[in-house]
């Protein structure tokens, strides 16, 4: 016997959909975990970065102040270096100068003994800077005139000399005059000898 279901038969199929605000917001969860994910994986790249960027410039500064060191010795060296070369100068002009004054008193004492005449004797010779003060004995008035004009005429005394004081004393047993004299010169080198006049201007 066969049985015909006529009900079933007249009802139509329905399909089940899901209501639409679910589907709105599972969306919207979606898009926000996106975010979040997208904002974690930016954060750990930036902090990355900034690591990076911090390990470098910490290594940068202790490079400079290694630079700054070796620089700062190097200019301790040199101020060093110019200090010992002042020095050196110092030295070698100090030199210089005893050279030139152990000359001066040399070419002096040779150009007063050169310029000595005959009967006459030196008992003192004292220098203060160019000053020489020349103390000494002659029989003659003419040797001390004599004396003074080879000194003159040497070139290591500039004109005029002057004379301080002349005396006379009697020699025992009448055989003559002891004449002591003191003058008075300036003692120059030949490179300080006066420069000459300069000629008359023509009218």
């Amino acid at each position: 016997m066969i049985r015909i279901n006529l009900l079933a038969g007249g009802r139509p199929h329905v399909k089940k959909r899901l209501p639409l605000p679910f589907q709105a917001g599972q969306k919207l969860t979606i898009a926000c975990s996106l975010i979040l994910i997208f904002a974690a994986l930016f954060v750990a790249w930036r902090y990355w970065a900034l690591n990076r960027a911090s390990a470098q410039l910490d290594a940068d500064i202790a490079a400079a102040q290694q630079e700054t060191a070796r620089l700062h010795t190097i200019i301790q060296q040199v101020q060093e270096f110019e200090q010992r070369k002042a020095q050196l100068s110092q030295r070698v002009l100090l030199i210089e100068q005893l050279r030139r004054d152990q000359q001066g008193p040399v070419h002096m004492l040779d150009e007063i003994s050169r310029a000595l005449p005959p009967m006459l004797w030196l008992s003192e010779v004292r220098q203060a800077g160019s000053d020489i003060t020349i103390s000494g004995l002659s029989t003659t008035e003419t040797g001390v005139a004599d004396f003074i004009t080879n000194l003159e005429e040497s070139g290591y005394f500039k004109r005029s000399i002057d004379i301080v004081n002349t005396t006379t004393d009697a020699l025992p047993r009448a055989t003559g005059e002891l004449i002591k004299f003191t003058i008075r010169a300036q003692f120059q080198t030949p490179g300080q000898a006066a420069e000459p006049a300069p000629a008359p201007r023509g009218k």
